[in-house]
């Protein structure tokens, strides 16, 4: 590839050209208590306060990252060894980002010449720097620690494939090939604890989510509730499962101390317990609301007693009332077909069939079915719609 300069000029230091300056950067809780604070930060002096705010906070390697004196000499322990530390300046994470897409671009051979590589570099650093363009997220956290500072890391199960002999194996380490991808889609089997079953996918969501990842699964393959199983007993449902990997989620943060996990749940509009999820969060705001109003009238010794514990809980989506029913750390989404649609235009009926045997589960009015799917939308903002048959066809 040829790279043409747009904004930078050969010869000349990107970060030379860039005005910095140093700042605090603070984030607090909604009690005022704090969350992140660093001093001294360096960030290009036209960024504002929320930039700095975000990058610093969010995007900033927070350990392992070898400490420069005023010198600009690392920093050595009594021991003669590196002291290590976080990120402090944009220009540190401009660098590991833009220096390591020019070293695979240079290792796979995708640059005519080396000043293409140096433009390449030269015009993502000025972009970064300036706030023109930015990386999803995973890339902020993850790209380029092993090329600038060495970080490996153990090995967490990821998959890297060989451009030379077209296989797959294992990656010996986390952070030499990370994990840059925004979104991905995982499948799930019919099954508790097998290879690709409901409980292995609670830990391949972890990895995702560790990494700053998000990950969507459409559940429609498990069955539903009081579905018969194979050692003669009955199913608890779909609904179970997914408040199992509704916690899961809720006490990982993506990236470790940087954001929620994201996670998306999808179930076809013919599951048998699609009522259910259609209802789901909106069972869970009415908890909200019980415990958040009850809470105003508590006896006196029960409200001496929830002082003492330091137990408050209001309708804040943080707080405590929240993180006490489930359904919270997901975005849920219907999946309907076009003969979904058809039926509610014409008031037909529904089936909802059982996985195991394709028999049907129950039968209702399409009509009535599209209507909760409405309300529990207008009550909470989920489920969302997924179309499924016609735009799969043009696509």
């Amino acid at each position: 590839m040829r790279i043409a300069r747009r904004f930078t000029t050969a010869g000349k230091d990107v970060y030379g050209t860039t005005e910095w300056t140093t700042r605090s950067s603070r984030i607090s809780n909604s009690d005022g208590s704090t969350v992140f604070e660093m001093h001294d930060a360096q960030v290009p002096a036209s960024w504002s306060q929320l930039a700095t705010d975000i990058v610093v906070s969010k995007y900033f390697r927070k350990a392992g990252v070898p400490q420069l004196g005023a010198d600009g000499r690392p920093l050595k322990d009594a021991a003669g060894k590196p002291v290590l530390g976080p990120e402090r300046s944009v220009r540190q994470v401009a660098h590991r980002l833009a220096g390591c897409w020019r070293h695979w671009g240079e290792k796979f051979g995708y640059f005519t010449a080396k000043k293409d590589a140096d433009a390449f570099y030269d015009e993502l650093a000025h972009m970064l720097l300036n706030q023109m363009a930015a990386p999803n997220s995973p890339q902020w956290f993850n790209t380029g620690l092993n090329y600038a500072y060495g970080i490996s890391g153990p090995a967490q199960g990821h998959w890297i494939a060989d451009h030379k002999t077209g296989k797959v194996g294992l990656a010996k380490d986390a952070y030499t090939h990370p994990q840059p991808h925004a979104c991905f889609i995982q499948g799930v089997k019919d099954d508790l604890v097998g290879e690709g079953g409901i409980m292995d996918l609670w830990t391949r969501e972890a990895r995702l989510f560790k990494y700053g990842s998000g990950t969507g699964t459409n559940f429609s393959n498990v069955r539903g509730e009081n579905e018969q199983l194979s050692g003669g007993g009955r199913s608890s449902g779909l609904m179970s499962f997914l408040k199992i990997g509704d916690r899961a989620a809720g006490a990982i943060k993506s990236g470790g101390t940087t954001r929620r996990a994201a996670k998306m749940v999808c179930l076809d509009v013919n599951h048998p317990d699609i009522e259910k999820f259609v209802n789901w969060k909106v069972r869970e705001e009415i908890k909200v609301a019980a415990l958040v109003e009850g809470m105003k009238h508590l006896a006196p010794n029960q409200k001496e007693l929830a002082e003492q514990f330091g137990l408050k809980l209001d309708y804040d989506f943080n707080g405590e009332a929240y993180y006490t029913v489930s359904g919270q750390n997901s975005n849920n989404s219907v999946r309907l077909s076009d003969e979904f649609m058809d039926a509610v235009e014409a008031n037909g009926e529904w089936t909802l069939i059982r996985r195991t045997d394709g028999k049907v589960a129950k039968t209702l009015p399409a009509v009535d079915l599209w209507k909760q799917i409405n309300e529990a939308a207008w009550h909470c903002a989920d489920p969302g719609i997924q179309y499924d048959t016609t735009i799969n066809a043009w696509h």
